[in-house]
C-alpha cells in the first residue's frame, strides 16, 4: 500500500497537526492552573492522548512519500 498523499491531504494534515498541538498546549497549560481534580485529569489524559496523536500525524506526513 502505497502512502502518497495528495498537496490538499497533506495540507489538510499540517492544518490538524497545527491544531491538534494548540490544543496540546492549552491542555498542558490549564491542567497546572485548575484547582479541580477531575478536571486536571480530563486535561492530563487529553494531554496524553493529543501526544500520541501528534506523533501519529508527524509519522505519516514524514512517510507521506514511501512506499510500504
Amino acid at each position: 500500500m502505497t502512502k502518497n498523499l495528495g498537496l490538499h491531504e497533506t495540507l489538510e494534515a499540517h492544518e490538524i497537526l497545527t491544531f491538534k498541538s494548540l490544543c496540546l498546549t492549552k491542555s498542558s497549560t490549564m491542567s497546572s492552573l485548575v484547582q479541580d481534580t477531575e478536571l486536571q485529569n480530563i486535561l492530563l489524559k487529553d494531554s496524553r492522548t493529543g501526544t500520541q496523536d501528534i506523533q501519529i500525524l508527524q509519522e505519516i506526513l514524514t512517510n507521506r512519500g514511501e512506499q510500504q
